[in-house]
């Protein structure tokens, strides 16, 4: 019996109207870093930050109300929630799954989160998949989550530098089985744990409870708690990992590194995401480089998904690589043939 196919309907995003710009940062670090290097070496010339309404869990709706209007499916065919939203939202021990079903309208979908930091989504889209094709009840999963992790970043920690990215939004992905379009081909996943606790926020857990004493560090707490051993991994093992990734990827998918027409990465230092480029033989046009939203952890591929369909960078017959990593640590890759199968 021919195995099901899994396509995806279509994205939807949600970003903040505010934005903390290159110069806001430069200055938050009280001169550490210029602005001249924190546009050209940490690529950010602006990013996204929260207004006063821009929970994590509210972004997830917005950006799922986005999805629902681009691809016209009705919430009530729904039948998974898969959430990638933040463990840093409204209320802690409540389910961003179940809220975002809720406000959507989505009501015989169950719903569940997941987290895998900024590689959630490319994870979460494995999983929907996996779902479809092993349940026959199962036929349409969205996605979806909201982010905002740059509240913790303290600007005046040199080490926090690889996290003054960090933004804040929300998007949606929608997957169906059988759709016949768009199809979401293999994936590659690869976890090394032994960088577990080398970096999150510190102050605030079972370990280092918030007190009186420690309130206003706690608020800024997400740091390296073990920073040499940190970067000396990554500097070992980071890009060979993200390049198997890839390969296993394209190899699970049988295509090869030539096929791939867009590349789909998350927010890195502007000489990380030019190297990436180069090795894979890809133009800056086959991919767009967030330095004006900044990386919005594991919204990023969804965001850069979306814009390259709305610039026609990624059109029909296109090979989309997504990448992602995620603190903990683990980095992933899946390949997506946009259009009609």
């Amino acid at each position: 019996m021919k195995k099901p196919t899994v396509g995806i309907v279509g994205t939807g995003i949600y970003l903040p109207k505010e934005y903390m710009t290159a110069k806001e940062i430069s200055e938050q670090t009280n001169g550490v870093w210029a602005e001249d290097a924190v546009i050209e070496k940490l690529g950010i010339v602006k990013k996204t930050i929260p207004g006063e309404n821009d929970g994590t869990q509210e972004m997830g709706v917005l950006a799922a109300f986005n999805a629902l209007e681009n691809t016209g499916v009705d919430p009530k065919d729904i039948d998974i929630i898969i959430c990638v939203g933040e463990e840093w939202k409204e209320y802690p021990l409540t389910t961003s799954a179940l809220y975002i079903q809720d406000k959507i309208g989505a009501v015989n979908a169950w719903g569940i989160d997941v987290a895998n930091r900024c590689c959630t989504t490319v994870s979460a889209m494995k999983m929907a998949k996996d779902m479809l094709i092993a349940d026959d009840e199962v036929n349409i999963v969205m996605v979806v989550g909201g982010y905002r992790n740059g509240d913790f970043v303290d600007y005046a920690d040199k080490d926090m530098s690889m996290m003054y990215n960090l933004g804040a939004g929300g998007g949606a992905i929608i997957l169906k089985k059988n759709y016949n379009k768009n199809l979401l081909l293999g994936s590659h996943i690869i976890a090394d744990g032994s960088l577990a606790r080398t970096a999150g926020v510190e102050i605030g857990g079972t370990e280092k409870p918030i007190t009186h004493d420690n309130l206003e560090e706690a608020k800024k707490s997400l740091r390296l708690m073990e920073p040499k051993k940190m970067k000396d991994r990554l500097n070992e093992v980071s890009m060979p990992n993200w390049f198997m990734c890839i390969d296993k990827a394209l190899e699970k998918s049988n295509l090869e590194r030539k096929d791939i027409d867009y590349l789909a990465i998350l927010h890195i230092k502007r000489s990380g995401h030019q190297y990436m480029l180069d090795e894979l033989g890809l133009t800056a046009n086959q991919s767009i480089y967030l330095e004006d939203y900044g990386h919005i952890g594991q919204v990023d591929q969804i965001l850069s998904l979306h814009k390259a369909l709305e610039e026609r960078r990624v059109k029909n017959g296109s090979v989309v690589c997504m990448i992602a990593a995620g603190i903990g640590y683990v980095w992933a890759a899946n390949i997506i043939k946009w259009g009609e199968v």
